[in-house]
């Protein structure tokens, strides 16, 4: 059997993105998890070669609202007490970070749009090295805590914990790094009514995108790349 990849998808624009073609180059099988509508086998969780928890517009928060997150929640922590290549974005770091034992909350506001990280001395010596001074597409409300036994890599003014690793097996990305710059008009009607709500202009958005998205999807190519020689894969 050859090698797979479980990815679990929250929403249908927000999928792999620019990490699809990486994984097919190394000969990952793809399947996609669709939360919600899926069940969710732990064993297809464990048996998989690498796991990715995608983004979403719900919170670790709102299980009473989406149930399926609770059992979702229990498989990713059992991938992580099990070990092995684990990718968390957006909602899925907040995923990882909640399994960890960290706290994820409700910012009070937003962080929509292309703004540069800062990276920690951790960061600047990891995976994330290319994304120095380089705006990435940010889009959520929440924050994680930094879990025990886990490094924080990056930050920015209002969100001080951007992305954090454990080992070299662990990467967790509050921001976007995946989101295909060919695509970035499904976005924009996918979240219509978020952004509407929050008085967030999208032809603002496409200009952003327009400006950063080249070099930044250069430069996450180079950085999941990077970290997936590290797992081995």
């Amino acid at each position: 059997m050859g090698r797979t990849c479980v990815a679990v998808r929250h929403v249908a624009f927000e999928d792999l993105g620019i990490l699809a073609p990486l994984l097919a180059r190394r000969g990952l099988d793809v399947r996609y998890l669709e939360a919600g509508v899926d069940a969710f086998d732990v064993g297809t969780i464990l048996d998989s070669d690498l796991l990715v928890v995608l983004g979403g517009p719900i919170g670790v928060g709102d299980q009473r609202r989406y149930p399926f997150l609770a059992v979702e929640q229990e498989a990713i922590a059992a991938r992580l007490a099990q070990g092995g290549p684990s990718l968390g974005i957006c909602l899925g770091a907040q995923l990882i970070a909640s399994a960890l034992g960290a706290e994820v909350a409700p910012t009070g506001r937003v962080e929509i749009g292309y703004a540069p990280l800062t990276l920690t001395a951790a960061g600047q010596d990891s995976v994330l090295a290319p994304l120095a001074h380089t705006p990435v597409l940010h889009w959520h409300g929440d924050q994680f805590a930094i879990p025990p036994g886990t490094r924080c890599l990056a930050a920015t003014p209002g969100v001080p914990h951007q992305a954090f690793s454990r080992g070299s097996e662990v990467l967790a990305l509050q921001f976007h790094l995946e989101a295909d710059p060919t695509r970035i008009e499904q976005w924009l009607v996918g979240h219509a009514h978020e952004l509407s709500s929050v008085g967030i202009d999208p032809g603002e958005l496409r200009v952003q995108a327009t400006r950063f998205s080249p070099d930044l999807a250069r430069r996450g190519r180079e950085v999941f790349n990077t970290w997936l020689d590290g797992t081995g894969l």
